[in-house]
């Protein structure tokens, strides 16, 4: 296999990010893309030159010329989507967070090892330039032993209407945007063991759209003492902010993605890839230059193919993708009982924020 030939099934949001970005991937090509409604993905595929489109991702599963599948869609369809592309003998790409639940990222990882697929979680911060660079200065020693990693993401919301629905998502900001935080501080600092977690969560914006949390806050301990701070928010007003901290005994370092490389806006229409963000380029707000490459995309998707061609293993797995939905249901569990959580976690639970807000409601 020269080349390795994708499947996107999903139209939305991150479907366009994850074209843009397999098309600077020499060693890769999209063939086909499902979704359920026609409306949205007939024009998806017409406006990108894809051959191929289906209502049913079935049909794209079953096709002989796709190597690998690219998930984009509702957080609780990543399982029956894997387990689906596992038997057809695909590989599977699954966007964060995992699944939904615990059991579920067993049985995605049981279907893949079963039929000798690779499984990738999708974390992009792994691949992001400014971070990359982070990485490397800790792991040269240049800040000595690290005691502490911070990482904060926010904006005023998500990309897509299903991510307010619980019901769907399993959660609010810590479980969208804090999976990010969690593996970021696992890569930095070699991916230790989680020793407990403390996590306060709030609806401080958003409660004419969702029950679930829109401000988080999260405090990691790791074996050999390093501590992460995770700060999430869909609360915060005027554009994306995504910046990460890494102290340790030699020294700190400070790493903005937005900021330094990007120039100063005011759009009182909104811009690019994130005007369909919940106008979160509307106001002032920094336009970044190649911002699909400053979020390490394609470096991400060039991995996987990589990987896939030349049968090597994933930096991101589906077991790392276990540990952050384990880590996710602790952190619920954590804010929900106001107290300390140790890990290894076990629980029955249906979707994080039951163990939040202690119902079973939508």
């Amino acid at each position: 296999m020269s080349k390795a030939r994708i499947g996107l099934i999903g139209s939305g949001f991150v479907s366009g990010i994850h074209f843009e970005s397999l098309r600077r991937v020499p060693s890769a090509e999209v063939v086909a893309v499902a979704s359920p409604t026609e409306s949205h993905v007939r024009p998806f595929a017409e406006q990108r030159g894809i051959r191929h489109w289906f209502t049913d991702y079935r049909k794209l599963i079953e096709m002989d010329e796709i190597d690998i599948i690219v998930l984009g869609l509702p957080n609780d369809l990543h399982c029956e989507v894997t387990e689906a592309a596992a038997q057809a003998g695909k590989h599977v790409i699954v966007e964060k967070p995992m699944a939904c639940t615990l059991d579920e990222c067993d049985r995605m990882i049981a279907a893949c090892h079963g039929a000798s697929v690779k499984l990738m979680y999708a974390e992009e911060l792994c691949f992001a330039p400014k971070y990359v660079r982070l990485k490397q200065l800790a792991d040269e020693g240049a800040l000595g032993n690290l005691f502490l990693v911070k990482q904060s993401e926010k904006h005023d919301g998500p990309h897509a209407a299903w991510f307010w629905d619980v019901g769907r998502s399993g959660g609010g900001v810590m479980l969208d945007m804090g999976c990010h935080g969690i593996e970021f501080a696992r890569w930095i600092l070699g991916k230790p063991r989680i020793r407990s977690v403390y996590c306060d969560l709030k609806l401080n914006m958003h409660a004419d759209k969702t029950s679930g949390d829109d401000t988080s806050l999260l405090v990691i301990d790791f074996e050999g003492g390093a501590t992460a701070y995770i700060e999430e928010a869909w609360s915060k007003l005027g554009g994306m902010d995504d910046r990460a901290e890494l102290h340790g005994t030699g020294g700190v370092a400070y790493a903005d993605v937005l900021r330094g490389n990007s120039i100063l806006t005011y759009s009182q229409a909104g811009y690019g890839y994130a005007v369909e963000k919940a106008g979160a380029t509307k106001g002032w707000s920094f336009t970044i230059y190649e911002e699909i490459w400053n979020y390490g995309f394609p470096q991400e998707f060039e991995h996987f193919v990589d990987c896939v061609l030349h049968d090597k293993e994933p930096l991101e797995t589906g077991h790392d993708g276990r540990v952050v939905m384990e880590t996710l249901f602790a952190a619920y569990a954590s804010a929900g009982q106001g107290r300390r959580i140790d890990l290894p976690f076990a629980t029955n639970a249906g979707r994080p924020i039951d163990l939040w807000r202690h119902d079973d409601g939508p």
